[in-house]
């Protein structure tokens, strides 16, 4: 059905219509009792922008903010005056339990994981079957799971501290809070309800439900140190998702990034680590589609320059927060317009992307003179003095 005019097939004359899967089997049923069946063909116009769109690039840039800020939005009272008191008694080994437990990335770790995504990209292009991709779902429910656990329980302890602390002894389990045990049990259906619903129309609710869950779970872990890190990250992830959509098909004869978004030799099962929303207003269907790394990586650039802000006191447009939201919202705008002049052909949204997030603090560091600064940012010297500072400010005066 799809002959090249050079593959030597070009005097098939065989008339040949594609319909959409809901369609095939709602022709089947009309055929089955030997009903008359009259088809009639015609060709609906694509509208030029689907709102969807819109809901994609909202869900991505809310997704953004929402982490980079969710550890001062769930923080209670209680909890910033307990930091406090511990802070002014100098005790820096209890201020590192209070604060949340997170992972600082290398310039190494940067460079290896890239390399190892490629390997698995390429891994899922020749191996791709229904069984990969099954494994993919699972570890995507568990990480999912996971996810929505991390922010349900976040935010109940930020309206209700005792419910958290309520607790009940299991058998293997041991001492839990009740209130988590219930929650994990949630998300656990929930995940288990999207599985067997994953092929139906709705399914999309629940796939972008668990992976926002996910990243803002992800983003609250991971961390980059100082621009250094993200120059040397985003770098790499731009290179990489350049040639993995462009430059592929010049060895693999076809693009192996979007072979494998569309789930090409999969038995009909589609990967899971996506953002993706129905195209409500074409009659041609189809889902526009955001990889979760066109988030994770510009969003950790964004929250290390709210961290950035915070450490020296800057705020509004004297920061670099909101203008990297700012940016990242126009590299997504951006990345929707090459869409739309390439007749929908797939985009490497990092191609815009780290210009408009990486590029755009540079800029700004250079022109305030502080790009040395953030090439060399310490958090832990930064937070150190920090807290020695407001020790020193509640000290009582010497007789």
């Amino acid at each position: 059905m799809g002959c090249d005019k050079d593959s030597g097939a070009s005097n098939i004359k065989i008339p040949v219509v594609m319909i959409s899967k809901s369609a095939g089997e709602y022709l089947k049923e009309s055929m089955v009792g030997g009903q008359k069946v009259e088809i009639k063909l015609y060709a609906p116009t694509r509208p030029v922008v689907d709102f969807s769109v819109v809901f994609l690039w909202l869900m991505s840039v809310g997704t953004v903010i929402s982490a980079t800020l969710w550890s001062e939005f769930t923080a209670t009272e209680e909890s910033d005056k307990h930091y406090n008191e511990l802070s002014s008694k100098g005790n820096s080994s209890a201020v590192k339990e209070e604060e949340q437990e997170h992972i600082d990335i290398t310039a190494k770790s940067a460079v290896g994981f890239v390399f190892t995504a490629s390997t698995f990209l390429v891994l899922l292009y020749f191996f791709m079957s229904s069984w990969f991709v099954w494994l993919l779902i699972i570890l995507f429910c568990l990480g999912g799971v996971q996810g929505m656990h991390n922010c349900i329980v976040t935010l109940i302890a930020r309206r209700c501290r005792d419910c958290v602390e309520k607790k009940v002894n299991l058998p293997l389990l041991g001492e839990t809070s009740i209130v988590s045990l219930v929650v994990c049990c949630c998300c656990l259906a929930f995940a288990i309800v999207w599985i067997v619903n994953r092929r139906t129309s709705y399914s999309w609710i629940g796939q972008d439900i668990l992976g926002i869950c996910l990243m803002i779970t992800v983003l609250q872990v991971a961390r980059l140190p100082n621009i250094k890190v993200a120059a040397v990250l985003l770098c790499c992830a731009f290179v990489y998702d350049i040639f993995w959509v462009f430059l592929s098909p010049i060895i693999f004869h076809q693009s192996v990034m979007i072979a494998v978004a569309r789930g090409d030799n999969s038995g009909g099962e589609s990967i899971p680590m996506l953002l993706r929303v129905p195209r409500f207003s074409d009659p041609w269907g189809g889902y526009n589609m955001i990889g979760f790394g066109d988030i994770l990586f510009p969003g950790l650039l964004v929250s290390f320059t709210r961290r950035y802000d915070k450490a020296n006191k800057k705020s509004g447009t004297n920061g670099y927060f909101p203008w990297l939201v700012i940016g990242y919202g126009f590299g997504l705008f951006l990345t929707y317009l090459g869409l739309y002049l390439m007749d929908g052909h797939g985009q490497p949204a990092l191609l815009y992307l780290v210009p408009c997030t990486l590029g755009v603090c540079v800029i700004f560091g250079l022109v305030r003179g502080e790009i040395k600064e953030l090439w060399s940012f310490d958090p832990e010297s930064s937070s150190s003095s920090s807290s020695s500072s407001s020790a020193t400010r509640n000290a009582p005066g010497d007789a």
